[in-house]
């Protein structure tokens, strides 16, 4: 079964209004992380998580889910991302839905991982959307619905996430709650190669060895379109 879930990603976006000295704090601790200096960040952090700051709780729990700075701890970094995901932390939503997904800290809980996706992918985490979109595709917590995981591929894929574009060339390769297109099937995969997907490039030459050169050529200009519509639309 292919992979869905993200991986754990670091909440680098700031949301502090005026609150000056919070911002200064947290983006120390930023700064410490991204050079590898570990026990710096989590000294900056840890008292805006326990302050209630929803980005350091969010941060604090990718510490303890990856053991940086701290001995790794699932249930630990659980109770963080979970502090964060009720206030709205769209990050850390996603990433208590990729723990009760994995059974990481919690027992696996797949009803709990995709109400958590739901909330990050209405945020507009691509994440979440491609893990929303996995979880209709291949029935975990819900029945298998392919165009439910059509359209959240297709989310994601406009946000120009090159493995979702994979996914959602492979639903048009297959005709899995759409029909079957190789035309959209190259120019969902020609795209992600585009970005340096090795996977997009293969599955590009193998379905174009099922195409007509005007097939092809009509795929090519497709893709050159979406790109320039910034993956929108397409």
């Amino acid at each position: 079964m292919k992979q869905v879930f993200g991986a754990i990603a670091l909440a680098v976006l700031l949301a502090f209004g005026g609150q000056t000295v919070w911002a200064q704090d947290f983006e120390k601790g930023l700064a410490a992380y991204q050079r590898g200096d570990y026990a710096t960040a989590l000294e900056e952090w840890r008292p805006l998580a326990e302050q209630g700051n929803a980005m350091a709780q969010s941060n604090l729990g990718v510490m303890y889910e990856r053991g940086v700075g701290v001995p790794q701890d699932y249930a630990e970094a659980v109770n963080w991302f979970r502090l964060a995901a009720e206030k709205g932390q769209a990050d850390a939503q996603n990433n208590l839905g990729w723990m009760y997904g994995n059974g990481q800290g919690v027992p696996q809980d797949y009803a709990e991982a995709l109400k958590w996706y739901r909330l990050a992918a209405e945020q507009g985490s691509a994440s979440a959307q491609e893990a929303l979109g996995g979880m209709h595709h291949y029935g975990q917590g819900v029945p298998k619905d392919y165009a439910e995981a059509l359209k959240w591929y297709r989310m994601a894929a406009e946000q120009g996430d090159a493995g979702v574009q994979i996914s959602l060339g492979l639903m048009y390769s297959r005709g899995l709650g759409v029909i079957q297109d190789n035309v959209y099937a190259h120019m969902w995969f020609n795209i992600a190669a585009s970005l340096g997907n090795e996977l997009g490039a293969k599955n590009r030459d193998t379905v174009a060895s099922q195409m007509t050169a005007d097939q092809i050529a009509e795929a090519q200009r497709l893709a050159s379109e979406c790109v320039a519509k910034d993956y929108k639309g397409c």
